[in-house]
């Protein structure tokens, strides 16, 4: 497995990392114990790069602690990412943000609890905050990484003010933005990134899944499973990306690889900064997504699939999208 880093702090991980998310949440009902046995077949692969968040456990720790339960033999040699920046406290209330530094110091010590460990590799505020200036989040995490308890500090969903604001408080040593064949508004980013010094890791690179070619119409999911709601799923929208999935399998066929494959290996090939965290709960598609890693594309390659999405997929990636400041 090839390496990249990310940022300029000396954060370095494999080309493609794992995200944990669809163990516990968003997907419908998950099976932990094939979980585990996914999280360590991609360490088999070389995949060290792995990504939590306390969200994800809806405030119970439920995939932090499925990750640390799994790594825990390998601990040493991979690198953990989670994040804060949630109001989890009563969620028969619904949910917020909350990223004062009261919370992100509670946050810290249940994290580190949870995935067994006495630091947190990377630390990210998960969604922008705008009640919490951003100098003040950067400073609190300034705090535990001077303290031990964290590596190097990550933002997501944040945009060039943000970042810049941040980063003149604490480095920023990457930003974590959804970004695939299907989403390409953070290529707005970039220029700031390489100013500064700081790596992408992109969330969703299959489309959630989308791009694997295992798209159903979406009353077909789960009551729990975010794509009913997704506007790529919505009729219109949905039909013109199986269109489009059909002909980005044509390419892939004739090169001899997946769809999957083709999409993870263009996301690699737009800069040497970028890592995608793909997701599964299925150890052979893990086996399918880190092989991605050695496809090379061709600018002819590059060029065909600019044909088939010249600007991302139909439909927006959530109902109310993010906005970046």
């Amino acid at each position: 497995m090839q390496h990249r880093a990310l940022g300029t702090q000396g954060l370095r991980v494999s080309a493609i990392g794992y995200g944990t998310m669809g163990l516990t949440m968003a997907y419908g009902p998950g099976d932990e114990t094939e979980g585990r046995a996914t999280i360590r077949r991609a360490h088999e692969l070389g995949v060290d790069f792995f990504d939590t968040a306390e969200l994800y456990g809806w405030g119970t720790g439920s995939n932090e602690r499925l990750l640390g339960e799994a790594v825990k033999d390998f601990r040493d040699e991979i690198v953990i990412a989670t994040k804060f920046g949630f109001d989890l406290a009563d969620l028969s209330q619904g949910w917020g943000l909350n990223s004062r530094p009261e919370n992100i110091r509670k946050v810290a010590d249940n994290s580190l609890r949870y995935l067994g460990t006495d630091v947190l590799d990377v630390f990210y505020q998960h969604r922008v905050d705008p009640d919490v200036p951003i100098e003040d989040v950067a400073g609190t995490v300034k705090e535990l990484i001077d303290a031990g308890k964290v590596k190097y500090f990550g933002l997501s969903e944040a945009g060039p003010e943000t970042i810049r604001k941040a980063h003149a408080v604490q480095p920023v040593s990457v930003l974590q933005t959804e970004y695939s064949l299907f989403e390409r508004d953070v290529e707005q980013l970039f220029p700031v990134l390489e100013e500064l010094g700081i790596g992408f890791v992109a969330y969703s690179p299959l489309g959630r899944g989308f791009i694997t070619g295992g798209a159903k119409p979406a009353d077909e999911y789960d009551e729990d499973d975010m794509r009913r709601n997704d506007p790529r799923w919505a009729p219109g929208n949905f039909e013109q990306n199986v269109a489009a999935v059909e002909r980005l399998g044509e390419l892939a066929r004739a090169k001899g690889i997946t769809v999957p494959q083709l999409a993870l290996a263009w996301v690699l090939r737009q800069k040497d900064y970028i890592v995608p965290i793909p997701g599964s709960r299925s150890r052979s598609r893990i086996e399918e997504n880190t092989a991605a890693a050695d496809v090379e594309l061709t600018d002819a390659d590059l060029a065909a699939i600019k044909e088939i999405l010249p600007t991302g997929g139909f439909g927006a990636r959530y109902a109310q999208v993010p906005e970046w400041v």
